[in-house]
């Protein structure tokens, strides 16, 4: 634990817990959850098998919150850096995904209470990370390195997992949403994470069917937040992300077979 008069450093990046994330020296502190007991067996059993890519638990402070290890490195928050939109940066975080997922192939899920899962076929396979969006992937040396923010990892599936960076790397949506380099390149991008991945055929097919329920549940999970009062996600949806929501919905129900075309 740090001593106590190491200051609190505010971290940006995320939604759901805005204004909360502090590092205090070389740890990190974060409000709980009424499921932090399974995230924090999660992250000890990762820790326990030897993956390197994710954060430590390290117990609760005097506050009630939580403390991990500090992550170093490069959370990728807007404006983007161009390196982390290089397909050499895609490349790496399909790889991290697959090294996370046989890091935690092992881990006994029964014994405790999760977050919403996804919704079948996707569940149930794996505990999956189900957040693996830009701010929640920590870059060294232009290669992702490491998953942070574990707050609704759940029972799921690799093909899960796989999707919802597909959706939020490639990026899977239309061009007119796309402000960089990837602009133009979703579909060629996409099939370069399912390659780098290792998806078999059976697999290749079921990633293109969950893109879709993955973004309808994503989706949910924020408004259902913005309803309950959450203020942070309630921004969120009336700053146009519900628009853009619709706008990518359509995309995928539009280029669903060019996908899978894209797969084979």
């Amino acid at each position: 634990m740090p001593r106590e008069s190491e200051p609190e450093v505010l971290l940006h990046g995320g939604t759901a817990n805005r204004g909360q994330v502090v590092r205090v020296g070389d740890t990190v502190r974060r409000p709980q959850r009424a499921t932090s007991p399974a995230t924090h067996a999660l992250l000890c059993h990762l820790a326990d098998v030897g993956f390197a890519g994710a954060p430590r638990f390290l117990g609760v402070d005097e506050h009630g919150r939580e403390v991990l290890s500090y992550v170093p490195g490069t959370a990728i928050t807007p404006p983007y850096p161009a390196w982390a939109l290089t397909d050499d940066a895609l490349v790496s975080v399909a790889q991290l995904l697959r090294d996370y997922h046989r890091a935690v192939s092992t881990f006994d899920q029964t014994a405790h209470t999760w977050p919403p899962s996804p919704p079948a076929p996707f569940a149930g396979g794996l505990v999956s990370h189900n957040d693996v969006n830009l701010d929640n992937v920590v870059f060294r040396g232009g290669r992702a390195v490491a998953l942070i923010d574990f707050d609704l990892a759940s029972p799921g599936s690799r093909i899960w997992d796989v999707a919802c960076a597909a959706r939020l790397w490639a990026p899977l949506r239309p061009d007119t949403d796309i402000v960089d380099t990837r602009r133009g390149r979703a579909v060629e991008r996409f099939r370069l994470l399912v390659d780098s991945y290792g998806l078999d055929r059976g697999e290749r097919e079921a990633v293109v069917r969950a893109v879709l329920r993955n973004h309808d549940w994503c989706y949910d999970v924020v408004g259902t937040a913005a309803a309950n009062g959450h203020a942070a996600f309630s921004e969120y949806l009336v700053g146009g992300a519900q628009d853009r929501a619709e706008r990518a919905r359509r995309w995928y129900a539009d280029n669903a077979d060019r996908l899978r075309e894209a797969l084979l």
